[in-house]
């Protein structure tokens, strides 16, 4: 590992082609270039969960500190590592203080793997706009995560007003295991469904985006009945004939799926919970435009035409010391 203290990007790349060297990595090897935007108190989870999916897709991954955006004097602090704490692949921690946290893109553009797509995952707050973070407007794919903001059901229609061609977001693969077991489940099923709900808690943006999954492939509305202040528990369908498909969640990481026509009976499927960096693992299995998410997101938030948006997005300059007295700036 190597360690720069007050550098210049200029200095960390020659730091990394100087591991690289020593360490006989190979930037052919890279499935695609990781960015992790996070802030200091988060970093261990951050590189917990960048060095689990890493393990899965060899990439060059590039974390990125913003600190201390106030600081009078910017300065860039890094850590450049090469099959160290951070999995086998290319890593480099980036620490930025002052202005310089606001030009991320300057430090972090150079270091790019070349001609591999580009991945940027915001683990904290989602940004009001992307186009607000260069980070975002050169990337490939875009992963947030509404369930860190402060108001979740309110980052999720931001989502979705935001919306282009290659973002996601990790309420959505949270439920990954609820659609395979529900999509398995209608596929057997010889009955017509007629109908269904999705129980889970009103503040809750993956119990919405199940609704939203469930209406955009049925054709119909799939509300959601609140159940108070707990996790997502249960989704029913109902089939012609008063039948009914119904999972529900237990305590013990598995669920209960009861097929309620014709004397099927139930059984009990696998549904743990899962570490952030499995749910980043799986999201980095596809690099292409998610469609399903974007149908389930405009579902969920009565936006439509979601899969029809150009993904061409424009940097929109924003500068936090005037951005209550000004309009930011296109550039």
């Amino acid at each position: 590992m190597t360690t720069l203290w007050d550098t210049t990007g200029t200095e960390v790349v020659k730091a990394l082609s100087a591991e690289r060297r020593t360490g006989g990595a190979m930037t052919s090897g890279c499935a695609l270039t990781l960015i992790v935007v996070v802030s200091e108190r988060d970093v261990p989870e951050a590189e917990a969960a960048a060095t689990t999916a890493a393990s899965h897709h060899p990439c060059r991954l590039l974390i990125v500190v913003r600190r201390e955006v106030d600081a009078p004097v910017p300065r860039l602090d890094a850590e450049v590592l090469i099959g160290g704490r951070l999995g086998p692949g290319e890593a480099v921690v980036l620490r930025m203080y002052g202005r310089l946290a606001l030009h991320a893109e300057s430090v972090t553009l150079p270091l790019l793997a070349p001609d591999v797509p580009v991945v940027t995952w915001w683990h904290g707050e989602p940004p009001e706009l992307i186009a607000y973070d260069p980070l975002g407007v050169f990337a490939d794919r875009r992963i947030t995560d509404c369930a860190r903001a402060p108001d979740p059901v309110v980052a999720l229609r931001q989502r979705a007003e935001d919306y282009a061609p290659g973002d996601t977001d990790l309420t959505w693969t949270r439920i990954t295991p609820w659609r395979s077991q529900l999509a398995s489940a209608v596929d057997s099923s010889a009955s017509e469904i007629t109908g269904g709900s999705v129980s889970g808690p009103a503040d809750s943006p993956s119990s919405k985006l199940l609704a939203g999954w469930l209406s955009s492939r049925l054709g119909q509305r799939i509300p959601v009945h609140s159940n108070g202040n707990g996790a997502l528990a249960e989704a029913t369908l109902t089939t012609a004939g008063d039948g009914a498909l119904q999972l529900r969640r237990g305590t013990d990481g598995h669920a209960q799926l009861d097929r309620g026509e014709h004397g099927a009976g139930s059984n009990t499927v696998p549904m743990p919970d899962r570490s952030y960096g499995e749910l980043l693992a799986e999201e980095l299995h596809r690099l292409d435009d998610d469609q399903p998410y974007a149908d389930a997101l405009g579902a969920a938030t009565g936006i439509a035409g979601l899969n029809d948006r150009v993904d061409d997005r424009v940097h929109i300059w924003r500068d936090p010391a005037t951005q209550n007295t000004e309009e930011p700036a296109s550039s």
